[in-house]
């Protein structure tokens, strides 16, 4: 018996019942250990909102008499065991077959059984829920191979990299250190050999990746950890300046409820609401703000103020009045 099938039967012994019921009882009726029963009692009472009581002459549980009926709402994932799940499974479905084919499958059969705990058929569940990406590009297989090897591995490598600043591709040596997902979309954070310095490559600019005759260059945890987290987006390396962003009180219904960044600042000021994040590059941050258009006015610095201004402007010449 799952756990939900197990709270089902637990809500309907205790929603039945006269008088309490004692402990040993419900273990037996639910074929559960003593401490299994305590768990599902808690989970029932603190997370459910049962009205369960304790009795101390029986040593028993039942439902609050005095208290409004209650019924069980259907058993369900919080939000991040869904998001996991659903998002382990698409994943999985999407795995090209090779050497890890077996144990690919058996993570499928794996994760199907743990989307049926919440009563429902796992084909279900994944049919009324549904992940969707956000602009994902498209990273070669072979070259994604490489570098997570590399990365695993502490190897050095030469790339062919067509970065989209310069629309040219250049060849870099590098010292992988990191792979990160962000927004849908790989990166590799590196050493690099040219910049003497940390950098963030997308993998799917990568064109070509070949060993490097190289020592390793290594790099410690809190470096790393420092360069990832401090500034805004995914152009990463030490804050150098903190945006102010001041968005209209309609707008910011929903920028209050969100998370930009783990530093940020927010704070109402005459009904607007004032949000301050950390930033190395605004690159990113300014194609963040554009999508606000008029419900957002970048308060500083001065040089971002000016950015996004300029790119307003360039967008507004684009829409000439045509009655004119």
């Amino acid at each position: 018996m799952n756990r939900a099938d197990r709270l089902f039967h637990l809500h309907g012994i205790l929603r039945s019942a006269r008088r309490p019921v004692p402990f040993d009882t419900l273990c037996g009726r639910l074929e559960v250990s003593r401490a299994t029963l305590k768990r599902d009692i808690r989970y029932l009472r603190d997370h459910m909102e049962a009205p369960i009581l304790y009795d101390r002459r029986h040593n028993g549980y039942r439902y609050d008499p005095d208290a409004p009926e209650f019924e069980l709402p259907g058993i369900w994932f919080n939000e991040s065991e869904l998001h996991a799940l659903l998002a382990t499974q698409q994943l999985l479905d999407s795995v090209q077959p090779g050497l890890l084919g077996t144990s690919i499958r058996l993570l499928k059969t794996k994760v199907r059984k743990l989307l049926g705990e919440g009563g429902q058929r796992a084909e279900l569940v994944a049919s009324r829920v549904s992940l969707q990406p956000m602009a994902p590009r498209r990273t070669n297989f072979e070259v994604f191979g490489q570098l997570s090897g590399a990365v695993f591995n502490q190897r050095p490598l030469t790339i062919t990299y067509h970065g989209r600043e310069r629309d040219a591709p250049g060849s870099r040596n590098i010292h992988p250190y990191r792979l990160v997902h962000y927004r849908d979309n790989w990166y590799v954070v590196a050493y690099c050999d040219q910049a003497k310095a940390l950098r963030t490559f997308a993998l799917d600019r990568i064109r070509r990746v070949r060993p490097a005759a190289t020592p390793f260059h290594d790099a410690s945890d809190s470096d790393l950890d420092h360069h990832i987290g401090a500034g805004f987006g995914i152009f990463t390396g030490a804050a150098r300046a903190w945006a102010v962003l001041r968005f209209t009180a309609e707008r910011a219904r929903w920028v209050a409820d969100e998370r930009w960044h783990p530093d940020q600042i927010g704070r109402w000021v005459d009904g607007a609401y004032e949000l301050q994040v950390p930033y190395s590059d605004s690159r990113e941050l300014v194609m963040d703000i554009l999508k606000y258009g008029p419900d957002v006015e970048v308060v500083a610095p001065p040089e971002l103020r000016r950015q996004v201004a300029a790119r307003l402007q360039a967008a507004a010449q684009r829409y000439p009045d045509r009655q004119a």
